[in-house]
């Protein structure tokens, strides 16, 4: 079976808070590392009433604090709400603090709206995602060993080598990739569109590195697997409702699982069409199900590994999905 890590956004669910949703991660992580997932992913966004992972690598810290073999690391921190440095430093007190188990998945988006952006102090960059490449050749060597004229040294950070990989949505990403020799994940679990044709372009252009030698490509899908088909439908119909919201420029906690058949009430075909499109790298539903669709995508993409999201109202249901998942 093609390897199996996790994409958490610490979702914080409809009647509960972010406290919970923060034991919540926590307590995903420890199973997950009882049942064999190779890394626990957390993802940067920020002024979202649903997810409580905005200090990415403060709960990278809590999570890795809290197991003991898993990797832990981002899916990912958006360079550019950031000095290199400064996330150079954070991670680098990570991998000194939790040797060999620590990732670093970087991503040139701002991770939220315009006005938040702004609240960054994006807008005092001069050049924005145009620095991308060269923020991430700035990190990479802030994070290798340290050279004789260096003026500037991350403390912890040098010579720990943290793993970088680039993720996005697009074929800039993986261009760049290719060329610097890195690992990449593409976040098809929400942006699916451009998916076989970014690995295409990952794969024919890549350019072997010492670390690593081969691409590698981790691919995003959304997993929901339950003992029925019709189970797993149901509770499909919170992230659908999420992804619906999304489409209107609406936010909120993460909804409650209703009838599917309810859904024609909630959207309009254009609505649907849009979720459904945004949605199409999903396995839902009993574990045959489920495991036919995974199967599927594995083959199309020959993904090197999959990292899964799984947002599901109930914590005991999603803790039941990914057990299941973890036998496949």
């Amino acid at each position: 079976m093609t390897p199996l890590s996790i994409l958490d956004l610490a979702p914080i669910v409809e009647g509960s808070d972010a406290a919970e949703a923060l034991r919540r991660t926590l307590d995903l992580a420890q199973h997950a590392e009882a049942w064999g997932y190779k890394r626990f992913w957390l993802a940067e966004h920020h002024n979202m009433d649903g997810i409580a992972c905005s200090a990415t690598a403060v709960l990278v810290g809590h999570v890795a604090g809290g197991t003991k073999s898993i990797r832990v690391g981002s899916g990912g921190v958006m360079l550019p709400n950031h000095a290199p440095l400064t996330v150079a430093e954070s991670f680098g007190t990570l991998a000194t603090l939790y040797p060999g188990r620590i990732d670093l998945g970087l991503g040139r988006a701002p991770g939220t709206d315009q006005a938040t952006a702004r609240a960054l102090r994006r807008h005092l960059a001069t050049e924005h995602e145009d620095a991308f490449p060269q923020d991430v050749l700035e990190l990479q060597a802030y994070l290798g060993d340290a050279q004789p004229d260096q003026a500037v040294r991350a403390i912890p950070g040098v010579g720990t080598q943290v793993p970088i990989w680039l993720l996005g949505s697009s074929l800039y990403s993986a261009q760049l990739a290719a060329y610097l020799g890195l690992p990449f994940a593409f976040a098809s679990h929400f942006a699916p569109d451009l998916l076989l044709q970014a690995l295409e372009v990952y794969r024919s252009a890549y350019r072997p590195s010492k670390d690593w030698p081969k691409p590698h490509a981790m691919v995003g899908a959304n997993v929901i697997v339950a003992d029925s088909d019709d189970e797993a439908a149901r509770l499909f119909t919170s992230l659908q409702q999420r992804f619906l919201g999304m489409q209107r420029g609406q936010r909120g906690p993460l909804p409650r699982p209703i009838d599917p058949a309810a859904m024609a009430a909630l959207w309009n075909p254009r609505e649907q069409a849009g979720v459904e499109r945004m949605l199409a790298a999903s396995a839902v539903g009993s574990p045959d199900t489920a495991k036919r669709q995974l199967d599927a995508l594995i083959e199309r993409t020959r993904a090197d590994e999959l990292i899964v999201a799984c947002a599901v109202h109930d914590h005991a249901a999603r803790l039941r999905s990914y057990e299941l998942l973890a036998r496949f």
